[in-house]
């Protein structure tokens, strides 16, 4: 006697495809009121970047005006702004594209 698989429901296969392909980042953006090394506290304390990782994107924000740092579910990235505006930092949600953190560099959520 043989057991099958269970086969995947076309729709559900579609749905998780479109899902996924609905990604959000959260960048920050420069401002003249936060230090750096506040702003390279924050990174470090509130994603848990490494010290290196955390002022490399600090230094993205201020020599660029714009960092990536985090991604995934919208969900998750309006909790990530909530904070960075709970913390003194200007934050904004934008859809995932193809140069969305293209630094390639370790970190985001």
């Amino acid at each position: 006697m043989s057991t099958s698989l269970p086969v995947a429901e076309p729709e559900i296969l579609e749905e998780s495809r479109v899902r996924a392909q609905h990604l959000w980042c959260t960048v920050v953006h420069d401002d003249p009121v936060n230090t750096m090394s506040y702003v390279t506290w924050v990174f470090h304390s509130y994603f848990g970047f490494s010290l290196p990782v955390a002022e490399a994107r600090m230094m993205q924000v201020h020599t660029t005006g714009r960092a990536v740092v985090s991604r995934g579910a919208r969900e998750r990235m309006e909790v990530d702004v909530t904070a960075m505006h709970g913390y003194g930092l200007h934050a904004t949600i934008e859809p995932m594209g193809d140069d969305a953190g293209a630094d390639d560099s370790p970190g985001g959520r």
